[in-house]
């Protein structure tokens, strides 16, 4: 069976480990372990019984809900069947401009979303490493977050390209700061910024450009119903744009891209606060406790992240470790072979529950 580019795949990891998939302990799907909530699933099953009828192809109820929830106009919030099928309607406007600048390491799916309509690409790399030489800003645009750089190098930034980043990044989990990106929506003909991973982001410290969105007629953000509510089978993500953008790739797509129960689950889920605040609890202590003990085994070195999972560097070969952990400990981890600026020396993990993260650590001390 082909080796997946994406995390998740379940199938593929059980006939590596010769198990049932449900034996395998996933930390390649960057999910949180504490849903769904049960809201959703008592939403999901309120609306069993609709399943004869087609979805409201409007989505009005579910707009009105993400309205609510992000105090805005209905008409400025498009659901989507993941944020998948918006990408995909985003790389068909990319791919209209001069170029699209990603910030690598990317997303496996901006490529293939950008490559389907043949647009042109220019890539730019996230330093790995502290920046000591933000002087250099006078030859190149530093767009930077704490200590960690973005850097859109040797570039005339003029308004026929467009920029695809996502925040918090991945796969590393650094958090730009919203002041820190906003200057290029002076200089870009379209901004999108894909914040899948954004909701884990306490409120106090969330960077979200979703208040400034109706400012900017070039500002698109991406958001993710699924990885946050651990909702990830019902596939449901929104795009935030001007109305005028979003009627057109209304046109654009196939009818009724949102089931009916992933309508309800979304709607129960964005009024469930006391899961929402659960994990706000729950995050910061899980992830300094997965970080912390990974940082206590010689040849590994992680990343600090602001997401719900963590980048490694390894010593090892990474693909091998991943087989290890498959074959003897029944674990899935991310290997980093579709990122090609970090290949065999990096993994990615989800932060799980602490007796997964505890099962995860003593497994990679004994590979």
């Amino acid at each position: 069976m082909r080796q997946p580019a994406h995390g998740g795949n379940l199938a593929w990891a059980a006939a590596l480990a010769g198990c049932p998939p449900d034996a395998i302990l996933d930390f390649s799907a960057s999910i949180s372990p504490l849903g769904p909530p049960n809201s959703a699933i008592a939403a999901i099953l309120s609306q069993i019984g609709n399943l004869k009828h087609y979805p409201d192809p409007n989505y009005s109820e579910l707009r009105l809900a993400l309205s609510h929830f992000h105090q805005l106009p209905p008409e400025w919030i498009l659901p989507g069947n993941g944020s998948a099928e918006l990408l995909t309607l985003i790389g068909r406007e990319l791919a209209q401009l001069a170029a699209t600048i990603l910030i690598t390491p990317a997303f496996g799916d901006y490529y293939r979303t950008l490559k389907a309509y043949n647009a042109n690409v220019l890539e730019f790399p996230l330093s790995l490493v502290l920046s000591e030489a933000v002087g250099a800003a006078s030859r190149r645009e530093v767009l930077v977050t704490g200590h960690w750089s973005l850097v859109i190098g040797h570039l005339s930034l003029t308004k026929d390209k467009g920029l695809l980043l996502n925040n918090p990044h991945n796969p590393t989990g650094k958090l730009f700061s919203r002041d820190s990106i906003l200057p290029y929506l002076e200089q870009f003909a379209l901004v999108v910024v894909d914040e899948a991973f954004m909701d884990f982001v306490l409120p106090n410290e969330e960077q979200s450009l979703i208040s400034v969105v109706q400012e900017y007629r070039n500002l698109v953000v991406l958001r993710s119903l699924t990885k946050f509510y651990s909702l990830p089978g019902l596939r449901l993500g929104y795009a935030i744009a001007h109305p005028d953008c979003l009627a057109k790739w209304q046109l654009w797509r196939d009818p009724w891209p949102v089931n009916t129960l992933a309508v309800a689950a979304a709607i129960a889920a964005l009024q469930d606060t006391e899961f929402q605040q659960q994990t706000w609890a729950w995050l910061p202590p899980a992830r300094n406790q997965l970080f912390q003990g990974l940082a206590e085994i010689p040849g590994l070195q992680p990343q600090i992240s602001a997401a719900n999972f963590l980048l490694i560097e390894s010593q090892q070969s990474t693909s091998q470790l991943q087989q290890q952990l498959l074959k003897h400990h029944q674990i899935l981890i991310r290997d980093c072979l579709s990122f090609k600026e970090l290949g065999d020396r990096f993994f990615r993990v989800a932060v799980r529950s602490h007796s997964d993260n505890q099962r995860l650590l003593t497994a990679l001390k004994e590979s």
